[in-house]
């Protein structure tokens, strides 16, 4: 009953702070709908939020809690990519010929999709302040003998959400078919990153 309790607990929390706009699950969504190295982006997205909520319960986050220094400079790394990702769909929205959804057309090679992955997940202070601080500090006060199950249910929570995000995504595809639809994406995701950014310099420079 113990372990259950914990398994929910852990899921639930997991749950309640990864489904959000946030600049991570617009890149799914975009890669989604573009029907682009799907699996292999929500195994890498998945894994990392696994292997960070580990490191948070097994003490990472009690630590990230007393470095500010730590969390000022990843603020700022964090606000340079997501400006540069954001500049890049404006530039992408004002491009007609890039505006396609066909798969294969402007192909992003799999090492380059993995590498975006890879930087708004761990540029992002977001991740650590919430997967790592907070659900670590969560699954910290569990039993001993509970925490890996409170890791389980906090992973799969993460696991289900970018499976729904990304393979579900892809039903709206015919929307996107039309280069306006995604030239309004590119808008949305461009607006969204240089507001996600202009956010993480203001928490940096007023703390």
């Amino acid at each position: 009953m113990l372990h259950a309790t914990s398994f929910i607990h852990g899921f639930t929390v997991s749950a309640a702070l990864i489904i959000a706009i946030g600049a991570q699950n617009m890149f799914v969504l975009r890669q989604a709908l573009r029907r682009e190295h799907v699996g292999p982006i929500v195994l890498f997205c998945a894994s990392i939020d696994a292997l960070l909520i580990m490191a948070g319960v097994a003490g990472l986050g009690a630590l990230l809690g007393q470095a500010p220094q730590l969390r000022l400079a990843l603020s700022l790394g964090g606000a340079g990519f997501l400006a540069w990702y954001g500049i890049g769909a404006f530039r992408r929205a004002m491009a007609p010929e890039a505006l396609v959804a066909a798969r294969g057309n402007q192909a992003l090679p799999l090492a380059s999709a993995l590498g975006q992955a890879a930087g708004f997940t761990l540029l992002n202070p977001h991740v650590y302040l919430d997967t790592v601080l907070l659900v670590g500090s969560i699954g910290a006060a569990e039993p001993v003998a509970a925490r890996p199950v409170f890791v389980l249910g906090a992973a799969l929570a993460s696991l289900a959400w970018f499976c729904a995000l990304g393979f579900g995504g892809r039903m709206l595809a015919p929307v996107f078919a039309r280069p306006a639809a995604w030239k309004v994406l590119e808008a949305v995701v461009g607006t969204t990153m240089l507001v996600l950014a202009a956010g993480l310099l203001l928490r940096a420079t007023h703390p």
